[in-house]
């Protein structure tokens, strides 16, 4: 291994076998020995990549990918068909919610099963027991058996004890995603102290704003290789873009079927309200050129088509649109009416467009409410979370917005 790497990844393949209809007592197997047929699925062909000593990586890609197999086998729960993985050091790993931890006992006599399959002596447990229980919350809850936990708890209580047990790696898979608000934020603090302290990361999530967080570099691995590496913020700019012209390939043969059609109609329904005299259809999302997109950049140009459809006419007529982040923060929000337009008659079919010319979101998911409303603020159709987006942030603020702005520095000229 070169000086410097905690982990060398070396041109791995892995494989597993997918049977139609697999056997399981000896006599299906010799009766029915078609069953035993299967298909190779090869989940990894030639993946090779280096960890440097304090590094912190994220590894991306759709699901079915290989990042979590990738993790696996870097912890030693899996084992490559060929190639090989080394890594420099004590490894801590959070792959699966509850791993290694004894339902019937409770969190405090799983704290050192666990901890002492880190490598950690009784001694040196019992040091950290307090420092555990306190970075979990659950010291009311110690003494109860880990099956009456919930999934928060669970995690709560694995990862105080993988990141206190002085790893000089940590692996982690998708677990941040557990938790409430408040716990995530205090991991992700946790997570940038002990990288701080030369403890190397890897991190595999679905969560692009994670890894941003945290991480030096971004793998995108597809379809078993790598496809992409560099800066997380140029590596997922492209990766989101890749997903969101595959989902509209994969959409369009779909539109025309009656099974498909009915299943739109059912979620359309179940986000509308109003009186019903004319009704939005649809929204896209597109850039400056006209181009559908899904994926944004702050600063970028963002217009908003909205598609609506009249049954009978309507006089007095104002639209309006609201943007939502993720967790239910509404960003912003305003209509036709407050920006000074006038009021417009509705007798055929249409659509309307909103432009934000610099695009002032900072980084995260984001969805729409649109509505219909008359003059005298009656509700004619509201669409509520009618459409998705992501937005790609070169800055390093944080919040909901981009509030432009400029510093002065004064140094040394006294008060």
């Amino acid at each position: 291994m070169k000086d410097g790497n905690a982990i060398e990844v070396k041109n791995i393949t892995k494989k597993f076998k997918i049977y139609y209809d697999k056997g399981r007592m000896l006599k299906e197997k010799v009766l029915f020995w078609k069953r035993n047929k299967y298909d190779v699925h090869w989940v990894l062909n030639g993946i090779s990549f280096e960890v440097k000593k304090g590094e912190a990586v994220g590894i991306v890609g759709h699901n079915g990918c290989g990042k979590s197999t990738t993790l696996k086998l870097l912890t030693g729960i899996m084992y490559p068909d060929g190639g090989t993985v080394e890594l420099r050091g004590r490894v801590s790993s959070l792959l699966e919610l509850g791993a290694g931890f004894h339902p019937d006992l409770s969190g405090r006599e799983n704290i050192y099963i666990n901890a002492s399959i880190f490598g950690l002596s009784r001694k040196e447990i019992d040091k950290r027991i307090d420092k555990i229980i306190d970075f979990s919350e659950l010291r009311d809850f110690m003494d109860d058996p880990v099956r009456t936990y919930s999934s928060g708890m669970y995690m709560r209580l694995a990862f105080s004890v993988a990141i206190n047990v002085d790893a000089d790696i940590l692996l982690i898979d998708e677990i941040l995603a557990v938790g409430d608000v408040n716990f995530q934020s205090k991991c992700f603090q946790k997570l940038k102290d002990i990288k701080k302290n030369g403890t190397t990361i890897v991190i595999v999530s679905h969560a692009m704003e994670q890894i941003e967080k945290i991480c030096d570099r971004s793998i995108w691995i597809h379809e078993g290789k790598i496809r992409a590496e560099g800066q997380p913020g140029e590596v997922h700019r492209e990766y989101l873009a890749y997903m969101e012209n595959m989902r509209r390939e994969n959409r369009s043969p779909l539109e025309g079927t009656e099974k498909q059609e009915e299943k739109r109609e059912k979620e359309r329904d179940a986000h509308h309200r109003g009186t019903g005299e004319a009704r939005i259809l649809s929204v896209e999302t597109l850039n400056r050129s006209g181009e559908k997109t899904k994926v944004f950049s702050t600063d970028e140009s963002v217009i908003f088509r909205v598609y609506y459809e009249v049954y009978e006419e309507i006089k007095q007529v104002f639209f309006g649109l609201s943007i939502f982040r993720n967790d239910g923060v509404r960003c912003y929000g305003s209509n036709s009416k407050a920006d000074g337009m006038p009021a417009v008659t509705l007798k055929n079919n249409g659509f309307f467009e909103v432009e934000f010319t610099e695009n002032q979101l900072l980084q995260g998911k984001y969805y729409l409410d649109v509505c219909i409303a008359t003059g005298t603020e009656e509700m004619v159709d509201y669409y509520d979370t009618v459409d998705g987006f992501e937005v790609y942030s070169p800055y390093g603020d944080v919040g909901a917005v981009r509030m432009k702005h400029k510093w002065e520095l004064h140094v040394g000229e006294g008060i």
